[in-house]
């Protein structure tokens, strides 16, 4: 498999294995996980929170996404209530049909 971002892939990889273990790890990339439950363990176990979002956005186009988003989408950042925040604290997908939430993307590995 030819990845587009092997580093973003990496760092994903690393982090699902240190929160869920290498089992579940594995699962999570072959059969799918949510956006949130990614977005979760990038940030408990990232280095570095502004890591872990550009790996997540960098990754993205290594793993399939449902529901098929078409051509035109644009991942939204969602941040922290302190004003002036540039803090993530969780992403959308914005389509020409609407907001998806987090917790309604599902991704898995390319294959």
């Amino acid at each position: 498999m030819s990845l587009k971002n092997p580093d973003a892939v990496a760092s994903i990889v690393a982090a699902l294995r240190r929160v869920y273990g290498d089992e579940i790890a594995r699962l999570m990339l072959v059969e799918g996980m949510t956006l949130a439950d990614l977005i979760d363990a990038m940030f408990s176990a990232s280095p570095s929170h502004r890591d872990a979002v550009r790996d997540i956005t960098d990754g993205l186009d290594d793993f399939v996404v449902s529901p098929d988003l078409g051509l035109m989408w644009h991942l939204k950042y969602i941040y922290g209530d302190e004003p002036g925040s540039l803090h993530v604290v969780d992403m959308e997908i914005a389509t020409p049909n609407g907001t998806l939430a987090s917790k309604d993307v599902w991704l898995r590995l390319s294959s």
